[in-house]
């Protein structure tokens, strides 16, 4: 199944899929695989992955590749993280090398140059593009993708996007629509936290909204429903990075990730980053009574944990563990921005926010980037009331999902 991207109208072929057992989702790259787009015979190849791409049987997507067009693979790309997903931390970025088996370049995106160059797009016609995204603003495969779009057009290259599931779900958006003016790599482009699109789709969306103009084709996938969880599909959940390590650590991350702008430790260096945050400092007795009326679908269970590098690390940490209750009643962002504005509350003169610099912001607060509002930090620091201040969001998430919805794939 192969369809050309454009605004609407989809018209997508119906494909016979071999399903291995228990998986209900058939990815792009399998469909890519069984029925490979003419055009790509006799194309000198690109891909873009990571540790993750791979197919229902473990298959990576460059030996499917390979197999699959003997010779035409001619280059590897990396985003953030690196090729082989061992690098953990942001701004930790990943050298160039050679795959040895493939004897062809890995090209890291995350490096000197989170740009493609001449030079990288020169051994190529066609970039191929099969990464597992998490549905989350800050997350900055997206990013990487859409500067490859950006370049693919200056220099007349296709892309082909291989889609894969968004792991928390295609119905629910939300957060505030990041200000242009806080743009950076975790927030290039005017979109909400949680944007509950697929890759493949919201590649589109930059592709056209941003007019970055490029030949852009998608290979979608078969059987994803927009009310899919990663546990709904039964595919095996592989790390797309090293600290989202479950699919349940991608569905507390568009909240917990506003951690990362302060000295509250995310949950780096332990077993559960994300699922759990703390510091020494925090009473967790006077944080829970109001975190437990104010936050639905999800148990606050107190926990202590010592981490083993990053924030506090080699010090025993006092916070909680999220435990999702209804994952259809949880809002990930506004829970985990009530529970800063209590921390914030009880722990005024522990609490801090970091300086810069951050994913390559030097002058900007991190906090303002992540969140993608400088506004919104202060609102946190008054203790205005974050229930009202979601309800102010409503306009501009419904004008997204308008704007965002000319790009579905799926029911």
């Amino acid at each position: 199944m192969y369809i050309k991207s454009r605004t609407q109208n989809f018209a997508l072929n119906t494909l016979e899929t071999v399903t291995p057992m228990k998986q209900i989702v058939t990815l792009g790259l399998e469909n890519l695989i069984k029925n490979p787009p003419e055009h790509l015979k006799k194309q000198r190849l690109g891909l873009l992955s990571n540790p993750a791409s791979v197919d229902g049987q473990f298959n990576h997507a460059s030996k499917l590749i390979q197999k699959k067009f003997p010779g035409q693979l001619k280059a590897l790309f990396s985003p953030q993280h690196g090729f082989y997903a061992e690098k953990q931390d942001n701004m930790i970025e990943s050298n160039h090398s050679m795959e040895p088996e493939l004897n062809i370049p890995i090209y890291s995106l995350y490096s000197n140059t989170r740009i493609p160059t001449k030079k990288m797009f020169d051994k190529i016609d066609v970039l191929i593009i099969d990464l597992q995204d998490v549905g989350t603003r800050v997350y900055t495969f997206i990013y990487t993708v859409s500067y490859c779009l950006e370049i693919a057009a200056k220099q007349k290259k296709q892309v082909l996007i291989l889609d894969r599931p968004n792991p928390i779900g295609g119905t629910q958006i939300e957060g505030n629509i990041l200000s242009q003016e806080y743009t950076s790599f975790v927030g290039r482009f005017p979109i909400p936290m949680r944007h509950g699109m697929t890759i493949a789709e919201i590649s589109q969306f930059f592709n056209r909204e941003f007019n970055l103009g490029c030949d852009l084709g998608i290979v979608p996938m078969s059987n994803w429903k927009r009310k899919m969880y990663w546990s709904d599909t039964e595919l095996v959940w592989i790390s797309p990075s090293p600290n989202l390590p479950t699919a349940h650590s991608c569905m507390v991350y568009p909240g917990q990730v506003i951690f990362e702008g302060t000295n509250i430790s995310e949950g780096r260096g332990t077993a559960l980053p994300f699922e759990q945050f703390g510091a020494p400092f925090m009473d967790t007795k006077k944080i829970k009574l109001p975190a437990d009326d104010l936050i639905k679908g999800a148990n606050l269970r107190p926990v202590n944990f010592e981490p083993t590098s990053g924030k506090w690390q080699s010090n025993v940490c006092k916070g909680f563990q999220i435990h999702i209750t209804n994952r259809e009643k949880f809002r990930p962002y506004l829970s985990s921005l009530i529970l800063m504005q209590l921390i914030i509350k009880y722990h005024k003169n522990e609490f801090e926010f970091k300086n810069p610099p951050y994913e390559y912001e030097h002058e900007k607060m991190p906090m303002d980037i992540i969140l993608g509002s400088k506004k919104l930090r202060e609102k946190l620091i008054n203790l205005e009331n974050l229930s009202l201040l979601s309800n102010q969001w409503e306009q501009g998430l419904e004008k997204f999902k308008s704007l965002s919805g000319k790009y579905y794939l799926y029911e």
